[in-house]
């Protein structure tokens, strides 16, 4: 992105309702003809904008090894998000980006990792996800443990990722809902409780690094599972995407005493984030 301000026109591909009540879907763009679809790393975001309504920023959900395209789920919550939320195939839209930093992911080379997600923060773990189960990339990891809960079974979102994850022997998942319905035959409780059931689980016992995306509370509850677990601050890495907004540091509004969001992060280290004020101590 040569200049940080202007946003490169999108075009929107398709558009995919993720849940029952069909609060949230996922937009698939690319790139104008003659604009070379840009790298990023798992974890990165972007800001979409619509002209004359605004602009909002999402972390990516789709993989870098399918860079042509980019995947950005949207919750319908406001006014930028229901225009974002109902654009058709064919229609444009602006985006700047790539933004802040990623996971990882050299770092994370030949560790067991533990990606936990909840809801609407599973975006950018589903990213990563996708990223490390790659042919290209499956090698580079050691055990891989996905734990992704929603509050019902009709807000699970990434169905297809789902069903393909649990169809593989070379990783584990545990989804789990805080409420059943008829007909659901999973796991009932909280992430963090999910996390620690797995504890038994043979890739997590040499347990390297955990990733964590998801609402305060739920990371909040999941620390001391961690810690539990025996992971250490530094091999626990936390995405603070609901804190962004400008996207450059320049609103001050993702301000975490002298580190913004939006330039430092989204992605901290647990143990960078108990050196700074008021941040999952």
């Amino acid at each position: 992105m040569s200049n940080p301000y202007a946003p490169v026109p999108m075009r929107v591909e398709k558009s995919v309702t993720e849940t029952e009540d069909g609060s949230i879907r996922t937009i698939s763009l690319t790139f104008p003809d003659g604009t070379a679809p840009f790298g990023f790393v798992p974890g990165q975001f972007a800001e979409l904008s619509i002209l004359g309504v605004g602009e909002a920023p999402f972390g990516i959900a789709s993989s870098p090894m399918s860079p042509d395209m980019l995947d950005f789920t949207i919750a319908r919550v406001g006014t930028v998000t229901t225009e974002l939320h109902y654009l058709e195939p064919g229609e444009s839209v602006g985006l700047r980006g790539p933004l802040g930093n990623g996971y990882p992911v050299e770092g994370l080379s030949g560790r067991d990792l533990l990606v936990i997600g909840g809801g609407f923060g599973f975006s950018t773990l589903r990213a990563f996800t996708n990223y490390a189960l790659h042919p290209g990339n499956r090698g580079n990891f050691g055990g891989i443990t996905v734990v992704y809960g929603a509050r019902n079974p009709g807000l699970l979102l990434y169905r297809d990722d789902l069903c393909d994850w649990a169809a593989r022997d070379d990783m584990n998942l545990v989804v789990t809902v805080d409420r059943a319905d008829e007909g659901w035959t999973g796991m009932t409780g909280t992430v963090p409780a999910a996390v620690e059931k797995v504890k038994g689980v043979k890739s997590v016992l040499g347990g390297r690094a955990a990733l964590v995306c998801g609402p305060p509370a739920m990371i909040r509850y999941t620390l001391p599972v961690l810690a539990d677990l025996g992971l250490a601050p530094a091999d626990i890495f936390l995405s603070l995407e609901m804190k962004m907004k400008c996207g450059i540091g320049k609103c001050g509004r993702c301000g975490i005493g002298g580190s913004y969001a939006c330039t430092d992060g989204p992605v901290y280290s647990l143990e960078r984030l108990r050196g700074l004020p008021g941040e999952f101590r």
